[in-house]
């Protein structure tokens, strides 16, 4: 898919007329951050597992640079070719990790889009994409497709893929995309790439059909269905016992709804439910929504604006031992509502990679401000709760309880600016408090920070 996708951007750039408006264009993002975790994976503050009995600092402190060259040629403002290539270097100044050493960590150069465009070709109501592209921010709010390479965090989140979207009239599209990822990068040529990062826990492939649309003057309905196959690949951590799980191939259905009303008020959620199968022929079931009311007081100093709600995604009854109803979050795995907590559910996941979105039940409230001098402010509060206890607290190294199903309370505070029209940034600091669903030696508060300055040029 990729190599065509390369092929086909050399011959439209061969089979341009002379006549034919071309315009290229290229650039360069940067983006610095430093970031320090704070017990992050095991909600303790000193390692009772160091050698000798020792107690070691349970944080890491690092910083991470990503560059982005990228580059476009489009023709007639009607069909686009996109290349861009990432690489995202990191320096760590403290690491309780393994996998990371102290000082420079180098990184792969890699292709992170290459794609093709035809913006309603011969004037059908199509739009095609076609190769290694972006998703971001496409599909609702982000509660199922967002990052198809939840492996290597920010650094990138693209999907191997085919993408029709068909504009049926004025009110109401559908998009239909084919998806197939890969659990490491083995398509297009890299620099620096030994040893290979981990862009996924498995191999899947997919298929999204996704309408829009439009009822009235208010409602915006978005119904779809969604097929992923799962093909698990074994954990790097090979003394995780359940690392390594039959291939599963599920079903989504589902639909996102936003209904404007009054006065900037808004409400706003998500159902969907999941059916489907392992191949040693166990059953995985889920169910995953959330509802939220939303304010925005435009007309009043600062403008601020609250958003209250719900959130629920099923977890794995322990009585069932053919079935799983654990809610997959597909290719949902990325911060959703929280940095710090995203990273610290890979102690849940079954690929020990972050954001396993998973067996949850959430009261959130956040409200936002807008400050002078293009900054802005953004709070929330969450109590997170467990539907289900399913990890034995026998395991070894277990950070889990038997019993309870209280996650814990995480608060969030977030200061962006804008310095100018190609740099800004922002500082974020996050803080959660465990509860009894860990271990009373694993209840240490955990915290998280970054600050971030990223120049577009």
């Amino acid at each position: 898919m990729m190599k065509a996708s390369l092929v086909f951007m050399l011959c439209l750039l061969c089979a341009v007329p002379a006549y034919a408006e071309v315009a290229a264009s290229a650039g360069i993002n940067f983006r610095l951050r430093q970031e320090t975790w704070d017990n992050l994976n095991d909600f303790r503050s000193t390692d009772g597992n160091a050698a000798n009995g020792a107690q070691i600092s349970n944080d890491t402190n690092f910083w991470r640079l990503r560059t982005q060259l990228w580059s476009q040629l489009d023709v007639e403002k009607q069909y686009t070719g996109y290349v861009r290539l990432v690489n995202e270097a990191r320096y760590y100044m403290d690491t309780t990790s393994t996998s990371n050493k102290l000082g420079f960590n180098k990184d792969e150069l890699l292709f992170d889009n290459l794609y093709v465009k035809a913006n309603r070709p011969l004037e059908l109501p199509f739009v095609i994409t076609y190769g290694r592209q972006d998703l971001l921010g496409d599909f609702g709010e982000g509660f199922l497709i967002v990052d198809g390479t939840p492996g290597d965090g920010s650094r990138t989140y693209y999907f191997d893929a085919a993408r029709v979207l068909t504009i049926l009239n004025d009110k109401w599209n559908v998009d239909l995309v084919y998806v197939s990822n890969h659990n490491q990068e083995d398509r297009l040529p890299m620099a620096y790439s030994s040893p290979k990062r981990t862009l996924d826990g498995e191999d899947n492939d997919g298929l999204i059909v996704y309408g829009r649309g439009k009822i009235g003057d208010n409602l915006v309905l978005e119904p779809y269905y969604i097929w992923k196959k799962e093909s698990i690949i074994k954990s790097p951590n090979s003394a995780v016992p359940f690392s390594s799980i039959p291939d599963l191939r599920l079903n989504t259905y589902g639909a996102h709804a936003v209904y404007m009303f009054g006065s900037g008020w808004k409400l706003h959620g998500e159902f969907a439910v999941q059916d489907g199968s392992y191949d040693n022929g166990n059953k995985r079931e889920g169910l995953g929504w959330y509802a939220f009311i939303a304010r925005n007081y435009d007309n009043v100093s600062f403008k601020p604006s609250f958003d209250l709600g719900y959130v629920y995604l099923s977890g794995d009854d322990p009585s069932t031992t053919t079935k799983n109803e654990a809610w997959d979050p597909l290719w949902s795995r990325y911060p959703w509502y929280s940095e710090l907590y995203s990273l610290s559910l890979a102690t849940e996941s079954p690929d020990r990679l972050p954001a396993y979105w998973s067996n949850l039940k959430m009261y959130r409230f956040a409200t936002t401000f807008a400050l002078p001098d293009d900054s802005g402010l953004q709070l929330s509060y969450a109590l997170l709760l467990a539907n289900e206890n399913t990890i034995s607290s026998t395991a070894p190294g277990s950070i889990f309880s038997a019993d309870g199903k209280t996650r814990g309370q995480l608060v969030v505070a977030k200061l962006t600016h804008k310095f100018s029209k190609t740099v800004d940034g922002y500082v974020t600091v996050e803080d959660f408090v465990p509860g009894n669903y860990y271990k009373p030696t694993n209840q240490d508060n955990a915290t998280f920070v970054r600050w971030e300055l990223q120049w577009k040029i």
